[in-house]
């Protein structure tokens, strides 16, 4: 009974979270979707927004994960 929060709020979009120093990875856009947000059922009725912030990815020393994060109406 968990739902998706990116994949509801992007059903149809390749989304990913990680990519990997090696390969030049990043340049070419070939990540994984490793980092995911699940919504109990009540949550999820009260999705707003959900994203994957890609360009903190992209900074100077950055992690090889972008932050992700979801948008409820309480």
């Amino acid at each position: 009974g968990w739902t998706d929060a990116l994949r509801k709020a992007f059903p149809k979009q390749t989304l990913y979270t990680f990519w990997d120093y090696r390969r030049n990875r990043w340049p070419r856009d070939a990540g994984l979707r490793l980092d995911h947000i699940l919504l109990s059922k009540k949550l999820a009725r009260n999705l707003k927004a959900a994203g994957i912030d890609r360009d903190v990815r992209g900074q100077d020393d950055a992690s090889d994960h972008a932050p992700v994060w979801v948008e409820v109406e309480s």
